[in-house]
């Protein structure tokens, strides 16, 4: 036997895998891939949350509708003039004048934000500082073109509900 028939085919040269087969993916690609699918099923799991727990805001908010919803505010908690924010439940109440009170939508028309403070007769948008009335809810001061939208609310006695 010469020493030329010693030498390993072109096929056995390649380099091993882990296991010794030749070809086969390296371990390292193996749990990248695996890293890469459990990454993928933790967002869409975070996603899936996500949405649920907006849906569960929507049937808070479907109990106060049929009247069974606990108070979202009392009267004197929100100020004449002004409003406060309800962040859980997406709203924004005001009361423009003495016992008149108004309730809006709390996400700016503009990119979406949330309303950050109510004070001076105006709802501001902190992302861009649009502002909108406490009465109407219509824009005081853009970037926001639209205005908010109007949310239905019930006093009763010293409360004030969702509708």
């Amino acid at each position: 036997m010469t020493s030329a028939s010693l030498q390993p085919s072109p096929e056995h040269s390649a380099p091993l895998g882990r296991e010794g087969a030749p070809g086969g993916p390296a371990r390292r690609t193996v749990m990248a891939a695996a890293g890469a699918a459990g990454l993928a099923a933790a967002l869409t799991a975070c996603g899936s949350g996500d949405d649920s727990a907006g849906s569960g805001s929507a049937g808070s908010a479907g109990s106060a509708q049929d009247g069974g919803g606990s108070a979202l505010a009392k009267k004197a908690d929100i100020p004449e003039g002004g409003g406060t924010i309800f962040k859980d439940q997406g709203v924004v109440v005001t009361q423009p004048t003495a016992g008149t009170y108004k309730a809006f939508s709390s996400k700016c028309t503009h990119q979406g934000c949330a309303v950050g403070s109510v004070a001076n007769g105006v709802i501001v948008c902190p992302c861009h500082n649009s502002e909108f009335s406490v009465a109407d809810g219509s824009v005081k001061k853009g970037p926001a073109t639209q205005p908010l939208p109007a949310a239905r609310i019930t006093v009763s006695g010293d409360e004030i509900k969702l509708a």
